[in-house]
């Protein structure tokens, strides 16, 4: 890899404002990607998951399977602060797909009051995720962040 790439990959300062933006997109995935991985929180669980993605959504496999991976580990890199700015990338495209696949077509808002079917729900939440994600490629992963050591040790 690139050692500039690299550079950029794993620089981040000592920033609490990062860490914070860090810490609340990790704890706000967490619930979904447990959700996902182990049907916590009254979620699908991993099988669940795959077959509503490809069936309902109509993603092939592979896609189905890539998106699952980057949201629920992506929610614990970000959370340890590992690859932080990848990850954000990640997780960006993760939820641009989101909107343009899914959730565009019920509108701007989430499913507050229960006017639209279960499940249908638009993408306010998704717009708040790309913003953090876009702060997190821009300034890295702050305070307490692993990428840190690892930067040190490479």
């Amino acid at each position: 890899m690139n050692k500039k790439i690299k550079q950029w990959m794993l620089s981040t300062d000592n920033s609490w404002t990062a860490f914070i933006l860090r810490l609340t997109l990790g704890l706000v995935l967490f619930p979904h990607a447990a959700q996902k991985l182990f049907g916590w929180f009254d979620g699908p669980g991993l099988q669940g998951e795959i077959d509503y993605m490809t069936s309902h959504v109509n993603l092939p496999m592979f896609l189905a399977i890539s998106a699952i991976a980057v949201e629920c580990l992506g929610t614990f890199f970000i959370l340890l602060g590992f690859l932080t700015r990848l990850t954000s990338i990640a997780i960006f495209f993760l939820f641009i797909g989101m909107i343009v696949v899914d959730h565009a077509a019920h509108g701007f808002f989430m499913n507050w009051f229960g006017k639209m079917p279960a499940g249908a729900e638009g993408f306010e939440y998704h717009l708040l995720v790309l913003g953090i994600c876009l702060a997190l490629i821009l300034q890295g992963g702050g305070r307490y962040a692993l990428d840190k050591l690892w930067r040190s040790k490479s």
